[in-house]
């Protein structure tokens, strides 16, 4: 009955070289990628815009320039927010995000969405734990801290890790909102990244660049370790989880396809 998308910015899979007890747990018995991967350039507004479009880079043309200046207006190629709204008129759905520009360029305007967006993840968490409360049918959140510090200290740093663990933090105080409001159990619970890094930076596609994590947990989640994902499919999972018809494969629009082994 709902889905939530928690999205760590930069994260790639470097959380494999540092201590994340929360997320160890939360997917303990889930379905796992350590080598999803990112679309290509590695850069954000093309891996936020393919899973919440679930199209590629060259289908859906959003850039950080784009998602940061122009609404997204594509009605042939509209959001899973829009479909899921479509479907169901009078849901809640929330957009919660560090970096606004998702809210702004890849979130179709009058969808009845509510985005929300502050300074850093510390502030930020408390917000989505409130939306939580409403118990929205799809909930997507992006935590941007953790780019930030790939960015000024170095990718797969100490600083870097720091900031993970500090994530892991936060993914916990979501997941246990989700399960103070009575729906963890009605609850499809996705924590994926959109891109690594190496050195200061990202947009080429080096193996840690490239490769990212994603989990998942929830009803009928078998536990296995997923071969082969990519980020644009979370647009697929969504849909298909909560009992929406996932689109037609088609090269030149909508490509996200549900990995192999999540469910039977």
């Amino acid at each position: 009955k709902h889905v939530a998308v928690i999205g760590i910015d930069g994260m790639g899979k470097f959380n494999s070289q540092t201590e994340t007890p929360n997320l160890d747990r939360i997917f303990e018995h889930g379905a796992v990628a350590w080598s999803c991967i990112s679309q290509n350039p590695t850069i954000s507004a093309q891996n936020w815009g393919a899973m919440l479009l679930g199209a590629t880079p060259l289908v859906h043309k959003l850039t950080n320039s784009t998602v940061s200046n122009e609404h997204y207006t594509n009605d042939a190629l509209p959001s899973v927010f829009k479909r899921i709204r479509e479907s169901d008129p009078s849901c809640y759905l929330a957009s919660v995000c560090n970096w606004n520009p998702i809210n702004y360029g890849i979130v179709e305007e009058n969808t009845g969405v509510e985005k929300l967006t502050a300074d850093n993840d510390k502030i930020l968490t408390p917000m989505i734990v409130d939306c939580v409360k409403k118990k929205p049918k799809f909930l997507f959140v992006q935590l941007d801290d953790v780019d930030g510090a790939g960015h000024s200290g170095g990718y797969g740093t100490e600083h870097h890790y720091e900031e993970i663990r500090r994530a892991d933090g936060y993914v916990a105080e979501i997941h246990k909102a989700y399960e103070d409001a009575g729906i963890i159990d009605e609850t499809l619970f996705i924590v994926i990244s959109d891109h690594g890094g190496v050195r200061n930076g990202h947009g080429g596609y080096t193996d840690t660049e490239k490769y990212v994590y994603m989990a998942l947990a929830g009803k009928d989640v078998n536990e296995c370790f997923i071969e082969y994902a990519e980020t644009r499919d979370i647009a697929a999972i969504v849909l298909y989880a909560l009992g929406l018809d996932v689109p037609t494969y088609d090269e030149n629009g909508f490509t996200s396809q549900i990995p192999e082994g999540i469910w039977d």
